[in-house]
């Protein structure tokens, strides 16, 4: 099952998988704009990228959305996972490790993500991989 990077033709099948994890998370009103998101992803001046995991006959099984981010301490680029979905007909196949592999493949630096508290789940896979919580450190998020 190959890993590739998204195109523009892909932004409908992107924000679709941003909208099921959506409501699999229990927001069912997330509606996204195509054409905002196709402008941040594939515009002249690119905020993200995503890379999507396809099925054997070449359809869309999942995704993970990026951005950079760069570590003063490390003095070196990492990657900011914002969202990893795979499809639910698509898991356990490992198709999020090889996502996951994809993202470790194109840094040097640190891979990092949140997840949702009482996800034992998505716990438990990610423990799998050898990542694990930062102990010490608390989100914080200020909006405009």
């Amino acid at each position: 099952m190959p890993v590739r990077d998204a195109v523009r033709d892909d932004i409908d099948e992107i924000c679709s998988l941003i909208e099921e994890h959506a409501r699999y998370e229990g927001n069912d009103d997330l509606r996204l704009d195509r054409a905002e998101m196709a402008r941040h992803l594939f515009g002249a001046d690119p905020k993200a990228w995503v890379v999507m995991a396809t099925d054997d006959g070449g359809g869309v099984a999942g995704m993970a959305f990026c951005s950079w981010s760069f570590s003063t301490w490390e003095a070196r680029p990492g990657i900011w996972l914002d969202d990893l979905y795979v499809r639910p007909e698509h898991r356990r196949l490992g198709l999020g490790r090889q996502l996951l592999d994809e993202l470790r493949d194109r840094t040097d630096g640190r891979v990092e993500w949140d997840m949702q508290e009482g996800n034992d789940k998505a716990a438990a896979f990610y423990a799998g991989l050898g990542a694990h919580p930062v102990p010490g450190w608390v989100r914080y998020r200020w909006r405009g």
